[in-house]
């Protein structure tokens, strides 16, 4: 799966680290930037940082109950 950030200038891929499956932290989440150099975030062109299933559901669960926050400040601003 493939989300794109900032305009397209920051690009997350999401996947299952087949080759890795032995091991907990098996989630990888690889973050490239095809955008010119001086407006990279991370240092390389990429990134990748790999999660265990729980941890991967925390930041989930996280980005779901900020998403609603902002989705009830949005209608009571209205």
């Amino acid at each position: 799966m493939q989300i794109e950030l900032l305009k397209g200038a920051l690009l997350l891929q999401i996947h299952l680290e087949k080759n890795d499956i032995e091991y907990d932290d098996n989630i990888c989440l690889c973050f490239e930037e095809p955008c010119h150099e001086d407006e990279h975030i991370f240092r390389g062109d990429q990134t990748n940082l790999y999660l265990t299933s729980s941890e991967a559901r925390m930041i989930a669960n996280a980005l779901l109950a900020v998403a609603d926050e902002s989705d009830i400040s949005s209608k009571d601003s209205l």
